[in-house]
């Protein structure tokens, strides 16, 4: 049912059809009415969020005494708490819906319990990360 979703993020771009279904069983669909926090900055990373309709504000608060500074915005379609499945660090900004919005949420729990089930995912999902860190450090040099 969510494996059509999943297969949109960068992240599960490589997995196969058994592999996105054994993801996809461990997705749960949740609400937010316009002007909820989906998290907060500083919270533990529950998982990886697909936005299936609607749309969020994403905020981080640099320095205590300024205001938060908005980073941008995702709608249908957009990804947010990748890192969460893989690292263990709070989350770097803060989430809210803009309007009402429905999302798959992936745990990380369930995340990494599949990964025991199907060590492959693990294997491709380090080719992905691999592209990402390639591509960040030619940034770096070309600078």
């Amino acid at each position: 049912m969510h494996e059509e979703t999943l297969k949109r993020v960068d992240l599960f771009s490589s997995l196969n059809r058994k592999e996105l279904q054994a993801l996809a069983r461990s997705c749960q669909e949740r609400k937010y009415p316009a002007g909820s926090t989906l998290f907060s900055q500083g919270d533990t990373g529950v998982g990886l969020y697909v936005l299936i309709s609607g749309t969020v504000r994403i905020t981080q608060a640099v320095h205590p005494d300024r205001a938060e500074e908005v980073l941008g915005t995702e709608s249908t379609g957009g990804v947010l708490g990748e890192m969460a499945l893989l690292d263990d660090l709070p989350r770097s900004a803060t989430v809210t819906a803009v309007d009402d919005v429905t999302a798959l949420l992936l745990p990380v729990w369930e995340f990494r319990a599949a990964l025991r089930s199907y060590p492959d995912i693990a294997i491709k999902l380090l080719a992905v990360l691999s592209r990402r860190l390639r591509k960040a450090e030619n940034r770096i040099h070309d600078h």
